[in-house]
């Protein structure tokens, strides 16, 4: 498994993969853990896991000398590249909107480990930590600082235009009864899962959610799996109004919260997928 070069052990153990590891091992497979590009270690499978939102070109190089490698296709997955529901200051949209850090997960990898979009990301986090006007006047519950939502992109304050460290999307939720709603598609080569989780706040998480239930993907995931070269990872999506709306990408997904059982459950269901890439 190919990890940036200043991962920590703490942050590798809080990793999905950590854990996946483990199963592997169980079942026979010998496991090496590298720490950037130094050194070549001949294997069956690379697992290219650098959780930075653009990955190092010399990760991507060091994974093409494998007969077979996990995600090696994903360079970028900057909301500006993977979204479909971008607004600028100069489209006609005036309906609700939310402002976001390009970079994944708030820009906060960037940040540990020192890359040079650290500073962007500090920078986007200021302007938005500031900022109070969100959805119906006040802050988004549960404290995501990197998220803001408006109810008419009118409302969204010239600052954030301008701003490259952060994207302004169309919000386009799934509400049911009331309640908000987004699905979770997890996956490993030929296994994945799918969750449909609902919350009462418009920005559902998996720490704020309601309840959860398991749903068949909606076809179009396998569609939005070619075309981003994604072998390993998580989709975030919603369907509004019979629309399938992809939110977010993640191809170094963290810990769930997930009761031990089904934690246990499905991690080994989802390990059992790398067999797909032994050739």
């Amino acid at each position: 498994m190919l990890f940036h070069a200043r991962s920590l052990r703490k942050d590798l153990r809080s990793s999905v993969v950590f854990h996946l590891a483990d199963r592997w091992r169980a079942s026979g497979h010998r496991v090496t853990m590298l720490r950037g590009t130094r050194r070549y270690v001949p294997a069956d499978v690379l697992f290219v896991h650098v959780d930075l939102s653009v990955v190092p070109d010399e990760y991507l190089e060091l994974a093409s000398r494998y007969p077979a490698a996990i995600n090696h296709r994903v360079k970028d997955i900057r909301k500006s590249r993977i979204s479909e529901q971008l607004v600028s200051a100069h489209d006609q949209w005036n309906g609700p909107v939310i402002v976001k850090s390009d970079l994944n997960y708030g820009g906060e990898p960037e940040r540990r480990l020192g890359t040079p979009r650290a500073l962007r990301w500090a920078r986007a986090g200021g302007v938005l930590g500031r900022l109070h006007r969100s959805w119906l006047g006040g802050s988004i519950p549960g404290g995501w600082q990197s998220y803001r939502l408006y109810q008419r992109a009118g409302l969204v304050p010239p600052e954030l235009w301008e701003d490259p460290a952060v994207v302004i999307e169309r919000f386009l939720p799934e509400v049911e009864a009331g309640r908000f709603h987004l699905r979770v598609y997890q996956f490993l080569g030929d296994r994945s899962t799918c969750r449909r989780l609902a919350s009462d706040v418009p920005i559902v998480k998996a720490a704020n959610r309601l309840h959860s239930e398991q749903v068949e993907p909606h076809p179009i995931v396998a569609t939005w799996r070619d075309r981003l070269g994604l072998d390993y990872g998580k989709l975030d999506y919603v369907i509004h109004e019979g629309t399938p709306i992809l939110l977010d990408v993640n191809k170094t997904t963290g810990v769930d919260h997930l009761s031990a059982p089904e934690r246990q459950r499905r991690r080994q269901y989802l390990a059992e997928g790398i067999g797909s890439f032994f050739v």
